[in-house]
């Protein structure tokens, strides 16, 4: 094994679930459970990931028991006996090759009508009838329908605990439901659960005690936040660590075990001054472990690799490109920055990733294309 890369096949234990590695498979909508039910296709696509070595698989975005959660018409749920056992069967396969893997809960809110769904509702839930700044979509959600919802993760969360699986992941990034409660260019609410920063984690702060709650203290509750938003990817949360660190203390108060930390490109600062990125500074500003993501083993943005394109050294299979993309990553990773990485558009295209990479394998990798969206490879 590369001396570069030694620390990231090294163990790491969150409140008492110990992963052989520092990898995770990062959650990706694929859309293909017919009316919300995970088939022997889905089990097979992650068990071939966990058996290469995976040390955490997060599954795609999984909609509780709420009429809105999801926008798509195969996005898999984690309620009613059809999907249920399609998720044990899941996570049956997976442990029966050594693997980990937590669900994530997840409520798209008002980001509704991809797909071809007569379904979706015609005024979607959100925090304030906004799905952008000054675009309308619908009425402010009331305290019932709030409730709803964090029972519905809840629900979500003890069903997961129940079947199996090894923790959940809740998504509050991209724009999505929980993130059109940070984003005050989408929450411009008066009462409680608006307001300044803190006062905009509530939501999701009152989501995490009762998921906490109902699964008890062992077991692993995971965020994803992030700065970017599908209806603006320029906007951000936070332009400084001490509004972070504001918007970070009543989530990590609330009953979490780690962060996952969004963003595009890993190796980016967040802030001036300060060469750690997104995850870095969280992990610096709670104690709490986290998890990078953006773009890892890929030397091209998430948006234009969607598009087909490819850095010309990567397609050429250019494997000193690639080492080099991973000792950054590694001296990273070595000094603490944060704990576990995640790997998204090359776990697709590369079900081998782990092992490739343990092994020094670099230009063995296949680069991520389209097309491999079209299929449960």
């Amino acid at each position: 094994m590369p001396t570069s890369i030694t620390e990231i096949f090294t163990p790491f234990t969150v409140n008492g679930l110990t992963l052989p590695n520092r990898i995770v498979m990062a959650p990706m909508t694929r859309n293909f459970s017919p009316r919300g039910v995970p088939g022997p296709d889905v089990a097979a696509y992650y068990c071939r990931r966990a058996e290469d070595g995976v040390g955490l698989i997060l599954t795609e975005g999984t909609a509780p028991n709420h009429p809105q959660a999801a926008n798509m018409p195969q996005i898999p749920h984690i309620y009613g006996d059809d999907a249920l056992a399609g998720w044990a069967r899941v996570v049956s396969e997976v442990h029966a090759v050594g693997g980990r893997i937590a669900m994530q809960l997840w409520h798209v809110g008002a980001i509704q009508g991809r797909g071809d769904s007569p379904k979706l509702p015609a005024a979607p839930v959100s925090p304030s009838g906004l799905l952008k700044p000054d675009t309308k979509i619908g009425e402010s959600m009331t305290q019932r329908e709030i409730d709803a919802v964090i029972d519905a993760f809840a629900q979500g969360a003890e069903a997961a605990q129940h079947i199996g699986f090894d923790g959940i992941e809740i998504h509050g990034a991209h724009g999505y439901l929980i993130d059109q409660f940070f984003w005050d260019g989408t929450n411009r609410r008066a009462d409680k659960y608006g307001g300044d920063l803190a006062a905009r984690t509530r939501f999701a702060v009152e989501i995490i005690r009762e998921c906490r709650r109902r699964t008890g203290k062992t077991f692993p509750i995971v965020l994803r936040f992030s700065q970017w938003k599908l209806q603006d990817y320029s906007a951000g949360l936070v332009t400084t660590p001490q509004e972070l660190a504001h918007f970070l203390e009543p989530l990590a108060a609330a009953g979490l075990d780690a962060f996952h930390c969004s963003t595009r490109r890993f190796w980016e600062p967040e802030f001036e001054g300060s060469d750690l990125n997104l995850a870095g500074w969280t992990k610096k500003l709670t104690g709490k472990p986290t998890i990078t993501v953006g773009s890892v083993s890929l030397n091209v943005d998430f948006l234009a690799s969607f598009r087909g394109v490819q850095d010309p050294s990567v397609a050429a299979g250019d494997g000193a490109a690639r080492s080099a993309h991973f000792d950054r990553l590694a001296e990273m990773l070595a000094r603490g920055d944060f704990d576990l990485v995640a790997i998204g558009r090359a776990l697709l295209a590369d079900p081998c990733w782990t092992s490739k990479v343990r092994d020094g394998h670099f230009s063995e990798l296949r680069p991520f294309t389209p097309d491999v969206l079209k299929t449960l490879a």
